[in-house]
């Protein structure tokens, strides 16, 4: 049995009262509390020192056990928070000095109700049935009820809105029973006609998208669909919704192709992977990796974003290389976020030429990590680059221009930068840090990547982090925790374009269910002219067709 399976009772006790324990059995015996309490001690001492001889256990994972670890959050409020906890629990005398974390009204509980948290206005309903309702008592230009000189007047421009939700199974079904009249005399049997408004397919064009986005955009298996339909009375099975699925990936697949050509023409390239599992996935011979990815990659062209995802044996740097060979040539060197790893820029010695950005972010995480070691010199350095994000968000909620931006930053963010440099070359060149200690290998990884780090203080639309496509990338891992892999590399390529398609829409705004019903009933005018049906332009395109005929 390992260690982990046989983890002690836990007991929250302090250094003191353990003392305390043990004094009062040299007097008299435990009572059976106290020999509890002192057996967990022994057991825990066994049970670290079983871990410790582990060489698969990390400092990290010790933290955790002993309740001293951060939690998920990196925000630096809350580092400095805990940092303060585990300075007063090794300094007893501490307690009733001020909080050293920065409490503030928020911290007792008495922070105001932030905006944006009540309850949801009627215009936030964009898919709901409008339904006008006239008065019926009165009427436009009837007397005032109340006055008997004045007269009512519609107010049409700003209704009275009342918001019903009804709920009803992801798909419904519909049963024609066509009557059906047989002669006496010939046998002849004659069957009413389908209505007019009934398709010859057996699955609508929103069956289809209705089955996407509840399998790639919220994560839910085809099995789970499968015995929820069930239960609801309509009978779906797994393998039909497959097909269905297919069906409607191979109408919509030339959006996805202009999606990544469109992609490729961004100012800025956001790219990051995750792993992935395909249980049937064909590999070169000469090819001697393991590993299967999801790639995430996000475009940004002014204000507006393009997620692409893509599916197997290829890092990162790859498929951003394949997109990118698609720019233009007239365009300008696009910038490449990412974080330090080798597998981000694998592709940059090829052909294919780039600004290099890292992410501020995974910087930020390496000083976080070791704030409870080192909390002076982390909360420094945590504040420092707090200020720089600070002006990040000024620029965003001042709608700045790139080239304002840039400017802004340079003013006020290119000073802290500059010292915080000028701060950790000073803590190596005094030897006021050890380089091999957690703090140590953070700075370095500051300083190996400054360049890169900076990149915002030199070029107009640097992000200062990856946090974009980390985001975007949630999708792919929501789709990895419920169904757990893709059964054929062709699986993954159909995942990966709902996936596209869906994220893309909410990124710029749109309703994805509408768009993927509007691609399957246009499907000609698409394969024609795809690029007429992206996501912020395929209502204006629909409304052109609209009027032409």
């Amino acid at each position: 049995m390992k260690a982990a399976d046989k983890q002690p009772e836990r007991f929250d006790i302090s250094l003191e009262e353990l003392t305390a324990l043990v004094d009062s059995a040299a007097e008299k015996p435990l009572d059976e509390a106290g020999v509890r309490k002192l057996k967990a001690v022994v057991q825990t001492l066994g049970y670290l020192t079983e871990l410790v001889s582990d060489k698969a256990t990390t400092l990290k994972r010790l933290r955790e056990l002993l309740g001293i670890e951060f939690g998920k959050t990196e925000k630096t409020k809350a580092v400095l928070a805990a940092v303060a906890a585990a300075v007063d629990s090794a300094n007893p005398a501490a307690d009733g000095q001020p909080d050293r974390g920065g409490s503030n009204a928020a911290d007792n509980g008495n922070q105001a109700k932030r905006p944006g948290h009540g309850r949801r206005p009627a215009r936030d309903y964009e898919s709901a049935k409008r339904v006008p309702v006239e008065h019926g008592q009165l009427h436009h230009g009837d007397g005032c009820p109340e006055c008997p000189k004045g007269k009512v007047y519609a107010q049409k421009s700003e209704p009275a809105q009342l918001v019903r939700v009804t709920g009803q199974a992801p798909l419904q079904a519909t049963v024609y029973e066509l009557e059906r009249l047989r002669c006496g005399s010939c046998g002849a049997v004659f069957t009413a006609p389908a209505p007019d408004d009934v398709g010859p397919d057996k699955y609508d064009e929103l069956a289809g998208a209705m089955i996407a986005e509840l399998k790639y955009g919220t994560g839910m298996p085809f099995n789970r669909l499968e015995h929820l339909e069930q239960r609801l009375g309509v009978p779906l099975p797994a393998a039909t919704q497959w097909e269905i699925a297919e069906e409607v990936a191979d109408v919509a697949k030339p959006a996805w192709e202009e999606l990544i050509r469109q992609a490729a023409q961004g100012e800025v390239v956001h790219g990051d992977d995750t792993s992935m599992r395909v249980l049937k996935l064909t590999r070169p011979p000469e090819d001697e990796r393991t590993g299967v990815f999801t790639t995430g990659v996000v475009s940004v062209a002014g204000e507006r974003q393009i997620a692409v995802y893509f599916t197997g044996r290829k890092h990162a740097g790859e498929n951003v290389a394949e997109v990118l060979k698609r720019r233009a040539g007239e365009r300008p060197l696009p910038v490449l976020m990412c974080d330090a790893s080798a597998s981000n820029t694998s592709q940059l010695d090829e052909g294919v030429e780039m600004l290099l950005a890292r992410c501020l972010a995974h910087g930020r995480r390496k000083i976080v990590s070791v704030a409870g070691s080192f909390p002076e010199q982390c909360i420094h350095v945590l504040v420092e680059l707090g200020k720089v994000y600070k002006v990040d968000a000024e620029a965003k909620e001042r709608k700045l221009t790139p080239a304002q931006r840039l400017q802004l930053h340079q003013e006020r963010s290119k000073p802290v930068m500059e010292e915080l440099e000028k701060w950790m070359s000073r803590q190596c060149a005094e030897r006021l840090v050890e380089p091999n200690s957690g703090l140590g290998k953070a700075i370095t990884y500051l300083q190996r990547h400054w360049k890169g780090l900076t990149l915002f203080l030199r070029q107009e639309g640097a992000p200062l982090d990856n946090n974009l496509v980390e985001r975007v990338l949630k999708k792919a891992v929501l789709h990895r925790k419920n169904a757990l892999y893709y059964r054929t590399i062709h699986g993954a390529e159909v995942g990966d374009l709902f996936m596209s398609l869906i994220e893309t829409c909410r990124l710029n705004g749109v309703n994805s269910f509408d768009y993927l019903v509007e691609l399957q009933r246009h499907a000609a005018e698409l394969l024609a002219r795809p690029a007429d049906w992206m996501p912020w332009n395929y209502r204006a395109t629909m409304e052109a067709l609209a009027t032409a005929h």
